[in-house]
């Protein structure tokens, strides 16, 4: 781009893909970490009760407004666009797009943000929390009204991450996360102490603007400039909405199951919408290391590539990003079952949190690691869809699945007791769970084989022959892990986790090599070339 940013775009070849990769993981385990220590800091200060409820609720208006207009909409309609820019060497074009999608981007994000804010009373009321009591409704409507404000740093922040991983700079992007994590952690050990829920809901706001503020220094590196431009008649800001408006509907439909589960937590026993939350959170946490590490670093490659018309390296590229996220997340999924009670008891367990809340939010993060593969891997199918500039195919399989895990929602929770349950370590969140892990499952599977006739195949032997023995190996791992559990039932959790953990770890890579596993094998290769170019002279 013009002011000093790059004039062109590159796709990166594998070794470079894995090194960027690396280094948005390391930036996701970093979030991850300072994600759990802000869950746990938020559940000793409130513990699964009413006021989590309403938080946990009220949060759900400004991330939904923030998800449509920039978390994955913008940054999938505008990568692939600004890629073509700069795939032909147009700066000025380049910058005339970012300057112009930023502007009417703020003004949208304020007009829905002040929308939401008058309507904040029916949407808590009648929708999100109607099965709770009048004051945790009147709680939620006064933390929504103040974290609204998030949501128009949040869209210009989001921005800022998809220009800035379109010139292949991950790093910074990927800290902001972490940076919004601080701010809600600050928000619940000093603005919430003593109980006063209302503090962490500024320490939303407070984090929202160190997610902008983190990435600043990167985008003076690339030179970055802006200029107001309040003109969609930009060459580009039309293809941007034309991509973007499906993206919408897209995440428009997975944000109604979240309201689902939430609306039928809420008629369940108080604390069930923290639990359900804190669960998922904890499973999300996972995927953001594994699937959206990989999908963020190889989506600008995908992307150019797509520009250039290299259908064959974009297929290679795919079916190995594929390949790795497989072989690190059925592990991890079936581990975390495995471990489920005793992690969620060493984070969580202090304060106001009791044992009860660890059961039931252990509960639910079992069913829901159940699909820890799917949405990895649909991490990466999606973003492959959006680098063709096929924004339309994703939305339509996703209404299907928001379809039917609502269906099954309807049908599990039953099966698990609701409503007369009275059981919260084993109630019906594991229902709202388990549809989402099967629903989501069936979701990567329909747009894999959709993806497959499209670029004309994935390498399906080579992937599919990988995940048998992945499978394999994670058996092996998840016997190991239990045993351990079994063994030091009388240990403290800390022990339970690292000692389950640490042997199941080992006991996986060790039945992946024996089993040959081309992902297993590849680290140790990759490890022991990069010893020897230090070694040489």
């Amino acid at each position: 781009m013009a002011d000093g940013q790059p004039a062109g775009a590159r796709a990166l070849n594998m070794r470079q893909l894995a090194q960027a990769a690396g280094i948005v993981m390391l930036a996701f385990v970093a979030s991850g970490v300072l994600g759990i220590v802000r869950q746990a800091a938020i559940g000793a200060a409130f513990g699964a009760d009413v006021e989590l409820d309403a938080f946990v609720a009220a949060q759900r208006v400004p991330e939904t407004l923030f998800v449509l207009v920039a978390g994955g909409a913008l940054g999938s309609a505008f990568i692939p666009v600004l890629a073509s820019f700069l795939a032909l060497g147009d700066a000025a074009g380049a910058r005339r797009l970012t300057d112009a999608v930023i502007t009417l981007l703020a003004a949208v994000s304020a007009v829905l943000a002040l929308g939401a804010g008058i309507f904040a009373a029916p949407i808590v009321r009648q929708i999100l929390l109607r099965g709770a009591d009048p004051a945790t409704q009147t709680l939620a409507i006064e933390l929504m009204r103040i974290m609204l404000l998030t949501v128009i740093i949040f869209a210009i922040s989001g921005l800022f991450m998809g220009l800035l991983n379109a010139h292949q700079h991950f790093l910074s992007p990927a800290l902001a996360p972490s940076a919004y994590n601080l701010g809600l952690i600050f928000g619940a050990l000093v603005l919430a102490r003593g109980g006063r829920v209302h503090g962490l809901a500024w320490g939303a706001v407070i984090g929202a603007a160190l997610h902008l503020l983190v990435q600043v220094p990167a985008l003076v590196r690339i030179g970055f400039r802006y200029r107001p431009l309040p003109n969609w008649r930009v060459p580009g800001v039309g293809e941007v909405l034309r991509l973007m408006g499906p993206r919408v509907l897209g995440l428009g439909v997975v944000q109604v199951s979240f309201w689902v589960n939430t609306a039928l937590a809420s008629g369940m026993l108080p604390g069930s919408v923290a639990a359900l939350n804190n669960a998922f959170i904890l499973m999300f946490t996972v995927i953001g290391v594994l699937g959206q590490s990989v999908g963020t670093a190889v989506f600008p490659t995908l992307s150019t590539l797509s520009a250039q018309k290299d259908t064959g390296e974009l297929r290679r590229t795919l079916a190995r990003a594929l390949g790795s996220v497989l072989f690190l997340s059925i592990p991890a999924g079936i581990g975390l079952a495995v471990v489920s009670e005793p992690l969620v008891a060493l984070i969580y367990q202090r304060g106001a949190w009791t044992a009860t809340d660890t059961a039931g939010t252990a509960w639910a993060l079992a069913f829901f690691s159940v699909g820890l593969a799917g949405h990895t891997v649909l991490e990466i199918l999606v973003r492959a869809f959006y680098a063709l500039h096929d924004t339309w195919t994703p939305v339509k399989v996703g209404t299907l699945a928001m379809l039917l895990n609502i269906a099954l929602a309807l049908v599990l929770i039953r099966v698990f007791g609701y409503p007369s349950s009275t059981d919260f370590a084993r109630g019906p969140i594991g229902g709202l769970a388990l549809a989402m892990s099967i629903a989501t499952a069936l979701e990567s599977t329909t747009l894999w084989i959709i993806l497959r006739r499209r670029v004309g195949g994935l390498d399906e032997r080579r992937v599919l022959n990988g995940t048998a023995r992945t499978l394999l190996a994670s058996g092996a791992m998840a016997l190991v892990a239990w045993a351990v559990l079994q063994a030091g039932a009388g240990l403290h959790v800390l022990l339970q986790v690292v000692g389950a953990v640490g042997l199941g770890a080992v006991a996986f890579w060790s039945a992946a090599l024996l089993l040959g596993i081309d992902e297993a094998e590849a680290v140790p290769r990759l490890a022991l070339a990069r010893f020897r170019r230090r070694e040489s002279p």
